[in-house]
């Protein structure tokens, strides 16, 4: 599938179970909202959370971004999840511990029946999927597949990892995330972060996040979407920044020229394509909400 602009700066989890969380999404600033069957909920409440998935993203807002994360095919509810999204008027669809390209082939072959722009995102969690990235990735080129989620708490359980304050245990898997995500155009979102009351801790992963490439972050609690945004938002500088590029190359001394001098750095076509990425995605947040 093709990556598409729209900013996913915020994905906020919400288990399909709450109602109550489900009506106040309706209001709150996340680009993303995810409508959770599986870790969120529990056994006993699974049937039912799925109906009011499926009523939810039937109810939300054309505009909105509204994805279903379904139990895995391997549980006893898997198989009645993804009929239920693939008709549910959700954007998509996400898979949890994924571990293979085969994995991706198996979610996309039981989506056959979703509409054409329907999209299937997919959890990095697993110690095998680490080593399946490149695979997994390269499916985009022959399945629904749009976006990675990295689910930092289960692959660290999995791990036996400790996760301090700067995550240094889970670096490297994040970087190659981000490097097989953009290497076959898809959006990547990184983890949760577990401490909501705790901004400074939240923000500083997000600026991590920004750092390491990611598109976005994943939230579990609504207090958590506004720094996101304002995170993950293109900075004054950097529109700026954007705007006399493009301004630049398009001079007429310039039009031929794979390079050229600017503020006193020496910079290269080749950064054009970032340059309208940037003013892109600040003409989409400013009318997304």
């Amino acid at each position: 599938m093709l990556l598409d602009l729209r900013p996913r700066r915020s994905a906020l989890y919400l288990p399909a179970s709450n109602d109550k969380a489900i009506v106040k999404s309706r209001a709150l600033p996340a680009d993303v909202v995810i409508l959770d069957l599986e870790d969120a909920v529990a056994p006993d409440a699974k049937v039912a959370a799925r109906g009011a998935a499926v009523a939810a993203a039937a109810q939300a807002a054309p505009s909105s971004e509204t994805l279903i994360r379904c139990n895995g095919l391997d549980t006893a509810w898997g198989e009645e999840d993804v009929r239920a999204i693939a008709s549910s008027g959700a954007r998509g669809m996400v898979a949890p511990k994924v571990s293979s390209a085969d994995d991706v082939d198996l979610y996309d072959a039981r989506l056959a029946e979703a509409p054409g722009d329907f999209a299937l995102w997919v959890m990095i969690e697993t110690c095998r999927s680490v080593f399946a990235l490149d695979r997994i990735a390269a499916r985009a080129q022959s399945t629904r597949l749009a976006g990675f989620i990295i689910g930092t708490n289960d692959l660290a359980r999995e791990m036996r990892a400790k996760v301090p304050g700067d995550r240094t245990s889970v670096l490297p898997v994040l970087t190659q995330a981000v490097i097989a995500a953009r290497a076959y155009g898809l959006v990547v979102l990184d983890g949760v972060c577990n401490e909501f009351n705790a901004m400074d801790v939240f923000e500083a992963e997000c600026r991590q996040a920004v750092m390491l490439g990611f598109d976005g972050k994943t939230l579990i609690h609504p207090r958590q979407i506004e720094p996101c945004n304002a995170v993950f938002a293109p900075t004054e500088a950097e529109i700026i920044w954007a705007g006399r590029l493009i301004e630049a190359f398009g001079a007429p001394e310039n039009i031929d020229k794979g390079a050229i001098s600017l503020d006193g750095r020496m910079v290269e076509r080749l950064h054009l394509e970032e340059a309208h990425r940037i003013q892109a995605n600040v003409r989409m947040i400013s009318g997304s909400h």
